[in-house]
């Protein structure tokens, strides 16, 4: 069994995408690959098929190793909350909730849990595809760090030292980064990648091999930046690269998510740009405009989200867009935000006991310590307004939730009736009377092309827009497509065959 490490000089330096590359291209190489990250600090999550609860990314980079994503591909996963302070996640299970300065006493007790989970990835697979977090020169966490060089020393990885060109500076922090390892850390790294490099490598090359002479380490290659691959991203720092502007051609539906503070699981609305919508964040009034669809996402820290949406004036003018027709989606945490009120009266998301919600459906949502995480199918129990024609419409998605909701005066959505623990029968969401206002636990749900087919034929004919199947003259390549297009654009910019010889191995 052998193991590979990319680590960064930074954050966003495109680890986890170059992780889903190299797991790609291991398999399409004839190679059972898997991929790991140790500690990740992220609020995309999924449920797994039994229930836990790993980052997002990790789930991405299974997909591309064409394998069932595992919570020990992420064995420890930190979602931010307010207040300085982490949901730590150990195995797929809440652990605690603890502060950053306190979490470092913790882990060294955490590292049994790594060990064993990187022990049976390693049993099982050929190849382990590890991911870093940060730089692992942050001199002052390098003591208490489990996700860097104490990792490639677990796995007696070597390391691909990643560096991002497009925020200038990349020569000085690659070889910054090396000063600030001690040697044995430095031995570990076998060479360098360039990322997200625009214009002609040819231009490059003085640099490269002052680098090589400075370092005496390779350069593996330079990695083009990219825009037209569409893998899901790891958190919201991509939100920040986003060109959400109000114009748009006049056949497309423009859809607003709103971009709250602690926002999460925002890939779920990726299948909407997929289509030919456009897909805006929207984190002030003025920027909101009349648009076809509003959605208000799931979000870590419900009641202090809650708090800033109203502060921002965001929350009045959606109840206003609201109260004339324009249609709202409130996916978990979003759904919270869309009832009466919410309550916290044991502190378990905010020091906050109650909050006011939107009041666009009859729901209170009372939190609890019990986390519910599943899978689930379920199938469309409403047919008017944003359902119309959907009664029937089977989904599939999966819940990730502390809140109880309880509320009867609104239209049930949707029914859930099999999660992988077997069959079952409960109702999730509301839809309000006039069948513009729809809440639901279930995240996933636009992934499902039965169920998005439906919705954005109900919003084209709002508009008066043709409906049908909009992917047929906007035909989205499907997700394995897109890993290959990935690998593609990764092999063809990285040498490979010194990849292989540094791991040990041979194609």
């Amino acid at each position: 069994m052998k193991t590979l490490m990319i680590q960064g000089t930074s954050s966003s330096a495109g680890k986890s995408i170059l992780v889903a590359a190299l797991c790609r291209i291991f398999r399409q190489d004839g190679f059972r690959v898997a991929p790991f990250k140790s500690q990740n600090m992220a609020l995309n999550s999924f449920v797994t098929k039994d229930g836990g609860e790993m980052g997002r990314a990790q789930v991405v980079q299974a997909e591309a190793a064409g394998i069932e994503p595992t919570v020990d591909m992420n064995p420890v996963l930190l979602k931010p909350e307010a207040d300085a302070k982490s949901q730590v996640i150990v195995s797929g299970k809440v652990w605690q909730t603890i502060s950053a300065h306190n979490y470092y006493d913790f882990t060294s007790d955490l590292l049994k849990v790594i060990q064993d989970s990187l022990d049976r990835l390693r049993s099982a697979y050929d190849i382990v595809a590890i991911e870093g977090a940060g730089s692992p020169a942050e001199i002052n966490l390098k003591e208490r760090e489990i996700v860097n060089m104490r990792i490639a020393s677990m796995a007696d990885a070597p390391v691909l030292l990643v560096g991002d060109i497009d925020r200038g500076g990349v020569f000085a922090s690659l070889v910054g980064t090396l000063e600030l390892l001690d040697d044995q850390e430095r031995d570990y790294v076998k060479g360098f990648i360039i990322n997200k490099f625009r214009g002609n490598v040819q231009l490059l090359q003085a640099g490269l091999d002052l680098l090589e002479e400075r370092t005496a380490k390779p350069v593996l290659g330079v990695v083009p930046y990219f825009r037209d691959i569409t893998i899901a991203q790891e958190d919201s720092v991509y939100l920040d690269e986003r060109e959400d502007i109000v114009s748009r051609a006049p056949a497309d539906l423009d859809i607003a998510v709103i971009r709250l503070p602690y926002i999460s699981n925002y890939d779920d609305f990726d299948p909407f740009e997929a289509e030919g919508c456009h897909l805006r964040y929207i984190d002030h009034p003025d920027k909101l405009g009349a648009p076809d669809l509003v959605i208000l996402p799931g979000t870590k820290s419900t009641i202090n989200d809650l708090s800033w949406f109203w502060k921002s004036g965001l929350a009045e003018r959606i109840v206003n867009l609201a109260r004339h027709g324009i249609p709202v989606i409130g996916i978990c945490g979003g759904y919270q935000m869309l009832g009466r009120s919410l309550h916290d009266p044991d502190g378990i998301e905010s020091e906050q006991e109650s909050a006011l919600g939107l009041g666009l459906i009859n729901i209170v949502t009372t939190f609890r310590s019990h986390k519910s995480s599943t899978q689930v199918r379920a199938r469309v129990v409403a047919g008017t307004g944003l359902l119309e024609g959907m009664n029937g419409q089977e989904i599939v998605g999966y819940e990730i939730h502390m809140g109880h909701i309880k509320g009867d005066q609104d239209i049930p959505a949707l029914q859930v009736f099999e999660t992988p623990h077997g069959g079952t029968e409960y109702l999730d969401g509301r839809l309000n009377a006039q069948g513009t206002v729809l809440g639901t636990y279930i995240h996933g749900l636009f992934h499902n092309s039965g169920f998005r087919q439906g919705l954005l034929n109900y919003l084209s004919r709002r508009r008066g827009l043709p409906v049908g199947d909009r992917s047929t003259a906007r035909r989205a390549t499907t997700r394995d497509q897109q890993y290959d297009k990935l690998a593609d654009v990764v092999r063809n910019s990285l040498n490979m065959d010194a990849v292989y010889s540094i791991m040990g191995l041979h194609k």
